[in-house]
C-alpha cells in the first residue's frame, strides 16, 4: 500500500490468503493506486516459475512489458519450536521459504529488472538478538542478510541496490496483539516503549525503493525500534 501511494504498480503475492490479498488490491485501488494479486506457494518445487508466470502475465496486461523496478522479498515462515523439537522437515521448510526462494526470485527477477532497480529483503532483528525458539528462523534470515551483501556487490555495475530491512516486534494479525498485557510487555523491549506498526517498516522500505536510497546498498537496516538496546 505504501509503495502504491508512491506510484508503483504493485503485484501482491499470496500463497493461500486469496481474500486477504484481494482486499489489499481493492484498498490500493480505492486509494487511486494500481495493483493486482499473484498466487504461488513458496518452498515447493517450481515455486519461482509459477510466481513469475502470473507476474509476467499481469505486468504485460497492464504495461505491455514484464519489466520490473522493485522486488521486495517479504514472505517468511517462523518456527516457534524449541531446538530439541525442531524436525528436519520443519527446518527444511523454513530454509526453503526464507532463504532459498528469495535467492531464486532475485535470480529470475534480474532477467526483467531495469538498471537502477531496487531489491529489498525483509529479514529480522533476530539475526542480532538471541531467541532459542527461533534458531532455524534466525539462521534463514541471516542467510538473507548475506544474499543482500553479496548481490549488492554483484549488481553494483547495473546501479541496482540490494538491502536488508530487519523488523522487530511488529503488529500483525497474531492474536497476541489483542492482549493488552502482552503488548505492554513487548513494548518495554523497545527504546520507544511501543511495538512496531506495519507503517514503520513500510516507510523504511519506501525510502530504499526511492531515488533517495540510490547510495545505500549492501546494508542491514535495523528497523526494530531499538529493541533490547540495553
Amino acid at each position: 500500500m505504501r509503495l502504491a501511494r508512491e506510484g508503483a504498480l504493485v503485484a501482491v503475492h499470496y500463497s493461500s490468503g486469496k481474500e486477504a490479498a484481494q482486499e489489499v488490491v481493492e484498498e490500493i485501488e480505492r486509494d487511486g493506486g494500481r495493483a493486482f494479486a499473484v498466487r504461488a506457494e513458496l518452498g515447493v518445487a517450481g515455486d519461482v516459475h509459477a510466481l513469475f508466470l502470473e507476474l509476467e502475465e499481469g505486468l504485460r496486461e497492464r504495461t505491455g512489458s514484464p519489466a520490473l523496478d522493485i522486488l521486495v522479498n517479504n514472505a517468511g515462515v517462523m518456527g516457534g519450536v524449541k531446538p530439541e523439537d525442531t524436525t528436519p522437515e520443519a527446518f527444511d521448510r523454513i530454509m526453503a521459504v526464507n532463504a532459498k526462494a528469495p535467492f531464486f526470485l532475485v535470480q529470475r527477477a534480474l532477467k526483467h529488472m531495469r538498471d537502477g532497480g531496487r531489491i529489498i529483503n525483509i529479514t529480522s532483528g533476530l539475526t542480532r538478538v538471541a531467541n532459542p525458539d527461533e534458531i532455524a528462523y534466525a539462521m534463514s534470515k541471516g542467510a538473507l542478510d548475506q544474499l543482500a551483501l553479496h548481490f549488492a556487490k554483484h549488481l553494483g555495475p547495473r546501479q541496482i541496490t540490494v538491502n536488508s530491512v530487519a523488523p522487530g516486534i511488529t503488529r500483525n494479525d497474531n492474536p497476541v496483539f489483542g492482549m493488552p498485557e502482552v503488548v505492554e510487555q513487548m513494548a518495554r523491549l523497545s527504546a520507544f516503549g511501543r511495538v512496531g506498526e506495519p507503517e514503520d517498516i513500510a516507510d523504511v522500505v519506501a525510502f530504499l525503493a526511492s531515488d533517495d536510497g540510490r547510495w545505500v546498498t549492501g546494508s542491514f537496516v535495523d528497523a526494530t525500534g531499538g529493541t533490547l538496546l540495553g
